[in-house]
């Protein structure tokens, strides 16, 4: 149960002020703990974990977008 401790310890994490490397950093690591949660809820099918994951998961999406900035027009 370490990776979930890690992923609660990871969502309490600010996010604010990041560098792009940073916001690379974070995005990897919530990938890596969804997809460890993911193992783990394949066994389990506890919600709990699932909750976990849809939490990462807005995480993840919220610094993609960032770091994707805003698209140029033409």
């Amino acid at each position: 149960m370490d990776i979930i401790n890690e992923a609660l310890e990871f969502e309490k994490q600010k996010l604010r002020s990041l560098s792009t490397s940073d916001r690379i950093e974070i995005s990897r690591k919530a990938k890596s703990l969804i997809l460890g949660l993911n193992e783990i809820y394949k066994r389990k099918k506890d919600e709990q974990i699932m909750d976990i994951m849809k939490r990462l998961t807005v995480i993840k999406q919220k610094v993609e977008k960032r770091l994707k900035g805003k698209p140029l027009t033409a």
